[in-house]
């Protein structure tokens, strides 16, 4: 473990899902029976991850089936969080949502085509649709007004064959050719981890965030006074760990170690 700390006086957890729970939709060896046991034992959880290729609702359901018992309430995606903002910051704008999200999590918000001249564009997970062509148009719609915003700002992700590029890497090349700034939901802001919060009605000090991604699980979560565990599994690596900006509050080997650090 790295620090002095443990997770005394943690009351709640915020959990990230790939790398952490399971890996390509596989789950990780004693996850679902670590989860089952926090859940038994009345430990507030929320799932806050940057998922966006599928509906909240079946991700919550094939969960569940897997052996974690969460409920849809509990599960917060970036599409979701997106929505949450584009509801109660941008009301009755058009947006034009590109990438894998599901628009059913989009509930409340004008989705048009960019022949529409949208409001704001949105980006989320990488898929066939980012094109040359279709980012080109992106551009124009940006220089023409239109605001950017994101789901996440994820590099990479991890695939079946193992990491791929993500759509952070686009998100990048579209603020540096517009000067713009992207709206970002998803972790590392520090927005996903105070609706992480809100959700389980605790303050920081009260909460821990466990995730495979040293720099935009953990560190990103500790910056808001929230402890932070680092799992050696998933993406996790001692040469990310070594170049790392801080030092986690914790490491442990996976999250089957989590329960026991609360005294269970």
């Amino acid at each position: 473990m790295a620090g002095d700390l443990n997770l005394d006086g943690v009351r709640g957890l915020l959990l990230d899902m790939d790398g952490v729970l399971g890996v390509a939709s596989t789950p990780l060896p004693g996850a679902a029976a670590a989860v089952t046991r926090l859940h038994a034992a009345g430990v507030p959880l929320r799932l806050v991850t940057n998922t966006t290729a599928m509906a909240r609702a079946r991700f919550a359901a094939l969960l569940r089936a897997a052996g974690f018992p969460f409920a849809d309430e509990e599960v917060l995606t970036a599409s979701v969080l997106a929505a949450a903002w584009l509801r109660e910051e941008r009301p009755g704008a058009r947006v034009l949502l590109l990438g894998d999200a599901r628009p059913e999590d989009l509930a409340g918000v004008e989705l048009v085509g960019a022949e529409e001249a949208p409001d704001v564009v949105l980006l989320s997970g990488a898929d066939d649709s980012f094109s040359y062509g279709t980012f080109n148009r992106v551009l124009a719609l940006l220089r023409g007004g239109a605001e950017l915003a994101a789901m996440h700002r994820n590099l990479l992700r991890i695939g079946v064959h193992g990491e791929e590029l993500d759509a952070g890497v686009l998100l990048l090349g579209l603020e540096a050719a517009t000067g713009l700034e992207a709206v970002v939901f998803g972790k590392p802001a520090a927005g996903a981890f105070r609706a992480g919060l809100a959700s389980l009605g605790l303050p920081a000090g009260q909460v821990a965030m466990v995730g495979d991604d040293v720099e935009n699980d953990v560190l990103a979560a500790q910056a808001l006074g929230i402890t932070g565990v680092l799992v050696r599994t998933g993406k996790f690596s001692e040469e990310r760990l070594a170049r790392a900006s801080h030092a986690p509050d914790l490491v442990v080997d996976s999250i089957r170690d989590v329960p026991g650090l609360l005294g269970l």
